[in-house]
């Protein structure tokens, strides 16, 4: 009996030190970094297994929105954003009672679901298994952490669910696109001419515009090779400004290049680059901006879910346009009639030039933060650094989003309607997205 009474009261006396080890720690669960760096490890994959632009944005929102939805139990000032996405319902709610700890429940979403979106899961495997043994290791008694890691598979499930039901599986079994013959019309590009991307993506279900028709932009200038025609001028501006681009211009079209798969050719052999996407270029000015600011986890959650929200749906509705009006790129043309030899700075994409993605993506994202952190958020963008490129230094997003844009012209891969154009497009996708996306609950005024 006297050996049972000291083994039971060693295991309270290790039980209450673990315990006060973890109440310790608590708030080092809550560090807004541990999100920063699991975003990273997501885009690190995006880029490794060179998903497209519009798809690499539906990869970064649904894991967004699914660590804001386990996260909020923690943050009562919180909404869900249950009933204003499209067709989506609130993930179940946790058990009343019991002890959770939110933030794993929000990382652990955020993995599930990212790993479901991705094709080289081993690669988040290594580091999810450190990031999860840390929490352990900080004494996080083994009931919440399984109860944790339970309650994120729920809301996980949740949202791969609502997710299944984007229209992204059927638009996998659709034809691909068959070129027109017709002079306007887009044509594969060198070196590769690949086939056209996301072709359908039209058909991917918005989450917050009430469709991909909803914003469309007036139509492209009429293809008219006539030397006195509007779009013979914008030609020769594209061919003018490729030409004779100075240092600067040459730098701001590298630094927005953004291009997930550019191919080099060397007699016979070839190989890749890879590198971010757009709309991984702006998660990353997203880190930065949350750093700066010294955001904590869940307003750093919240914005990298209402940045990554309104990426999708500007991707959505830039995709709409481009394969609708299907407009031929400027190399093509330019090869065709001006200079055969001639070659764009940047290697155009492998889809129609308008609107410009850059442009729509950009703004939209642009106005997304500026709305959270404000008008004149100065930072230096050093997401470009680990591909060998400086730093550029910005006054404020829109600033940013207004040279990423300009940046597809000095490359030669946009006319320049649908720069202008397509950042009045972003504009719009932007405000109705911060219009109709409500993430924490309104102030009560309080009386005089």
């Amino acid at each position: 009996m006297r050996k049972l009474i000291i083994f039971l009261v060693a295991i309270i006396a290790l039980s209450c030190s673990s315990d006060k080890q973890y109440r310790e720690n608590i708030e080092e669960f809550k560090k807004a970094e541990l999100f920063n760096t699991s975003m990273k490890k997501l885009s690190d994959v995006i880029v490794h297994d060179i998903f497209s632009p519009p798809v690499a944005s539906r990869i970064y929102a649904y894991p967004s929105i699914a660590a804001y939805e386990a996260l909020i139990h923690d943050y009562p000032d919180y909404v869900s954003l249950s009933g204003q996405l499209t067709d989506f319902t609130a993930p179940p709610k946790p058990d009343q009672g019991v002890e959770y700890s939110f933030p794993l429940s929000s990382f652990h979403a955020f993995y599930k679901v990212g790993k479901a979106l991705i094709f080289s899961e081993d690669k988040m495997d290594a580091y999810q298994e450190s990031f999860y043994q840390d929490f352990l290791d900080k004494g996080m008694p083994q009931d919440i952490f399984d109860r944790s890691i339970a309650y994120g598979d729920q809301v996980a499930e949740h949202i791969l669910d609502w997710a299944d039901k984007d229209n992204y599986k059927q638009t996998r079994t659709f034809p691909r696109y068959t070129i027109l013959k017709d002079d306007y019309a887009w044509k594969p590009t060198p070196p590769d001419y690949m086939d056209g991307i996301e072709p359908h993506w039209n058909k991917i279900r918005p989450f917050v515009i009430d469709s991909a028709t909803q914003f469309v932009p007036e139509p492209p200038t009429p293809f008219d090779m006539d030397e006195k025609s509007q779009f013979y001028t914008e030609l020769i501006e594209v061919y003018e400004t490729g030409n004779g681009l100075d240092d600067e211009q040459k730098e701001i079209a590298s630094f927005w290049d953004c291009n997930p798969y550019v191919s080099h050719h060397r007699g016979h052999a070839m190989f890749a680059t890879k590198k971010i996407t757009p709309g991984g270029h702006w998660i990353g000015i997203t880190a930065i901006a949350s750093r700066k600011a010294d955001l904590d986890l869940m307003q750093t959650v919240e914005t990298y879910t209402r940045v990554s929200i309104a990426l999708a749906d500007a991707f959505i509705s830039c995709w709409d346009e481009k394969w609708r009006s299907i407009l031929i790129r400027p190399e093509t043309v330019i090869n065709e009639y001006l200079d055969e030899e001639w070659v764009p700075f940047l290697q155009t994409p492998p889809f129609p030039e308008y609107t410009s993605g850059h442009s729509v993506i950009s703004t939209a994202a642009a106005m997304t933060l500026t709305d959270i952190l404000g008008e004149s958020f100065q930072f230096a963008d050093t997401t470009e650094n680990e591909y060998g490129l400086p730093t550029r230094e910005f006054d404020s997003f829109l600033e940013a989003s207004q040279e990423a844009a300009i940046s597809r012209l000095y490359g030669g891969i946009h006319y320049m309607p649908a720069i202008t154009n397509g950042v009045a497009q972003g504009k719009e996708v932007g405000a109705f997205v911060i219009e109709n996306l409500a993430t924490q609950k309104p102030a009560v005024a309080k009386n005089d």
